[in-house]
Parts: structure tokens; sequence; C-alpha cells
């Protein structure tokens, strides 16, 4: 069987909970909606392994939790003797086209994990963030922290021609002049629909505001809940927004997702005029979600686990003649570290490192099937910890770095910013934490997460079948054994 070729379209921070097809009003997304009806599978319940971005990446590119090697920060990425999915299909014989952010892999080191990297050889508009910087306002004002923007000028080609524009329109030139006698994979990597929240036009006026979903409101009582929730929302200072003002950043934020959509359409249509549709298998998915709002916060954090920063998009169109039951997929909860392996299993490629993810393959071609009974996410540090505490980042010290509420907590030594993990099951999430209360959510009556039953004595057996899935699953992704032994 020939190899197929591959697209990993990889955007930025987009909740699962922000395409139509699996029930928001207001999303506008008819291309990544159109190709799950008949060409490709849509998963309801995915979920990243890590919040943030650099750890989620290493994992779902290894096959690795983050805690099998430690990657728990931002600034921790793939060293050259770990696994790496891009260098595996390399050696497997593809061509290997990057285009977009890394937060993967050591930055002097990116070319010996793809064939060739996409960069720009002409100006590009600069991105959102220097516009957020021009309108975020005064530091005592409540807008200095909310990444919010709105509508930007288009610039060029009746775009915003940046770092994402410059990629997708690189990505679909290479596709129409692929190499010849070698299978191709394109590893787009885009920046949006991250923060700043902000789209241009015709994006940013094509969501309905009055279709925008109410957001999860601001928790009453946060004594119950994380300490970094209550820091970030006490410094960020959203709490005197009016709904008309959140609805405005959720509306732009969808709008961004919309452009995303459009920009994964010119992908499919140069696919299709080429030729190469049917030879090639997609996958679209994210590295991990946002708050948009919801608890009256902006952004992510890097050890919570609500699910709209835990679920994520995944989307997954095989190649002709791999059987499929195309549509969406209710009643499986899989992971991101599942993507390594499903393309190892379409490609034939024995893994030569342990890895725990399992190929989606069968649920794809059988739409009935399970695939795991719980997901699981993990961050945060221990105290000591250090060097796990990002001072490398701008936002560490600078109270006027956009990062500041989130990073200047994970930098203190109190328990904000320590370790937790999550198991998730289809209707609870426990969340164990190393020196802060555990949460427990009643998924089925309270999916916003409010009500953490924790201390419930109606809900001690749940809380002990939770607690023993956890160190089920330590015990066995507790670490890899090289598969080369050592000469004595």
């Amino acid at each position: 069987m020939k190899c197929p070729n591959i697209i990993i379209f990889n955007p930025d921070q987009f909740r699962a909970d922000a395409l139509a097809h699996l029930g928001n009003p207001a999303s506008v997304t008819p291309n990544l909606d159109k190709i799950q009806e008949k060409d490709a599978v849509s998963f309801r319940y995915a979920f990243c392994q890590n919040p943030v971005c650099t750890p989620s990446r290493c994992s779902f590119m290894s096959g690795w939790y983050p805690h099998v090697r430690g990657h728990r920060t931002m600034h921790h990425m793939m060293r050259s003797d770990e696994p790496v999915l891009l260098k595996t299909l390399m050696d497997a014989g593809y061509y290997v086209w990057w285009g977009g952010k890394n937060d993967l892999v050591q930055k002097h080191r990116i070319n010996q994990y793809c064939s060739f990297k996409n960069e720009p050889k002409t100006p590009l508009k600069p991105a959102a963030g220097a516009e957020y910087r021009q309108r975020r306002g005064e530091p005592d004002g409540d807008n200095f922290y909310s990444f919010y923007v709105g509508q930007i000028k288009t610039w060029k080609d009746s775009v915003n021609f940046d770092s994402d524009w410059h990629n997708v329109t690189e990505a679909v030139k290479f596709i129409k002049n692929p190499p010849a006698d070698q299978p191709f994979c394109i590893y787009l990597s885009l920046t949006f629909p991250h923060p700043p929240y902000a789209v241009e036009e015709p994006w940013y006026s094509t969501i309905d505001r009055k279709k925008v979903c109410d957001r999860i409101s601001t928790p009453l009582d946060w004594s119950k809940k994380p300490s970094i929730l209550k820091g970030i929302h006490d410094r960020q200072g959203l709490y005197g927004w009016t709904e008309e003002r959140w609805t405005e950043l959720q509306s732009t934020y969808l709008g961004m997702c919309a452009r995303v959509d459009y920009q994964f359409g010119l992908i499919i249509d140069a696919l299709k005029e080429t030729g190469s549709y049917n030879d090639t298998a997609v996958f679209m998915f994210s590295d991990h979600g946002d708050f948009t709002g919801n608890y009256g916060l902006v952004e992510k954090t890097q050890n919570t686990f609500e699910d709209c920063l835990t679920r994520v998009p995944f989307i997954i169109k095989p190649p002709a003649g791999i059987p499929l039951d195309a549509g969406i997929r209710d009643n499986a909860l899989v992971e991101l570290i599942d993507f390594a392996a499903t393309v190892e299993d379409l490609v034939g490629i024995k893994p030569s490192h342990t890895h725990f993810g399992k190929s989606l393959l069968p649920l794809i071609k059988n739409g009935k099937g399970s695939h795991r009974d719980a997901v699981f996410c993990e961050g945060g540090r221990l105290h000591g910890e250090t060097h796990c505490m990002e001072r490398e980042s701008k936002g560490s010290t600078d109270s006027t770095a956009p990062y500041w509420p989130r990073v200047s907590l994970q930098s203190s030594e109190g328990p904000e910013h320590t370790k937790a993990v999550m198991v998730r099951t289809m209707d609870y999430k426990y969340i164990y934490r190393l020196y802060e209360t555990d949460e427990l959510y009643d998924l089925k009556n309270d999916p916003s997460e409010l009500n953490n039953r924790i201390d419930d004595p109606a809900m001690e057996n749940i809380i002990r079948q939770m607690r023993d899935r956890l160190l089920m699953f330590y015990l066995e992704t507790c670490d890899v054994v090289p598969h080369i032994a050592d000469i004595r």
C-alpha cells in the first residue's frame, strides 16, 4: 500500500465547542463541519495532556504524557535523544514541510525535524500583539490584561497578511508542486485563535452576537477552586466587565476560529485541485483551549483542567481505502497522544520507543466502539522546582507584560502553580492536587464545573474509584525503557 500524504493542521488554543457541528450556534466553521459529514470523523470528547503549548506538543508528537520526561513547562522542549513524530516520518522517507510556530523542539535544532522550515522572505504584518499593546490602555484600566483587541484592519490582498496567512499560502503552493516520488507531510502550526483576540473582516462581522452562548459565570465562592484561578482573576481585573463586552470578546474569538476554518478550506481545496485529496490523511486538532471569559478569565493556565482548556477539536480524514464510518463520535474518550499512534498505524511504522497512544483507526472504521475508559491531563511543579517557574518569561517580573497575571504567580513559592493531575470519565472529573484541595465534578449535573463535591460523603465511592484509576495510570506510564539494551 502506498504511504499516504499527511496534513497536520494544528491551530493554537482552539476550543472544541467553537465548532458549529459540535453544537455552537454562533460558530461559523463550514469547512470543518462539511468534511466530517462524509469524509472524516470528529471526536466530541478529545482531550489534550497539558493545557499550554509546549508540554502539549511534546506529548502529542511523542506519545508520552508530560510526566514521562518532565515536559511540564514552556521552556523544556524535546531533546535530541527523545522521539518526535516528524523525525520518525522523515526517517520513513517522508518529505516534511513545516510552516508556523515551534513550541516543540530547541530552536537551533529545528531543521533536524523537517525537510523544509518555511520562513517569510518578505515583511509580514506585525502580529496582533502589536495592536493589543497600542489599544490595551493604562495599567490600572480594565482592558490592560484582557488580550481584547476586536476588529483589525486588512493589510494586503484584503486580508491581514500575518504569519498564518503566509504559512497557509505557502503550504498551498507546496501542495501544488510537491516533491516527485516521495510522500509528504505538512505540519501547519498556526497561531490563531491564540490571543490577543483580534481578527479582520469578513470574519470579525461573520459572528451573530445574538447567538453567542452564555459564558460560565464567575464562581461566587473560590475556596474550593485552585488558588491560581482566583489569583489570575484578581490580577486580570476584568470583574467589572459587562456581558456585552464579554460577548464581543467571545465573538472576536469565534471570528478567529472562522478564519482558521477558511484557511483549512484552502488546504482542502488545494488537495482536491491537485488530485491528491484521496491519497492524503488529514488531521485537524488544537494543542489546548482557552477560557474566553469563562469564570471571568481570559487566556489559559498551566495546572487547571476545565473542559474549556482541555477539550479540543480532533478531526481525522483517512486516505481512500481505509474503511470509514464518517461523522461525530459521541461515545469515545480520546487523547491527543493517540495522534502519533494513529499516524504510525496508517503508515505502517513500528515505533522504536515505548509510548502510550492508541490508534484511532478502529474507531474511524466502526463508530460504535469505545476507546478509553478515562483521559488524563497534568501540570504544575513541586515546591522547590525553581527551574520550572518559567522565570525566562518576561511576565515573570514585568507587570506590564500581558501574561504577568499568570506567570508572576508561577514564579512564587505559593500553592498556585503546584502539581495537579486530572482523570476524566464521561460522567466525572477528579483532580488530585499535591498541595491544595482536590476537586471532583459531577459532569452530568454540573458541566460547568462550578460545584466541587470533593467533601460530599455521597461521592466517597466515586472518589475512591477515581484515585485508584490515577494510581493505575501512573504505574502504567511512570517510565519508558529504551528498546536497545546496553552492553554490560
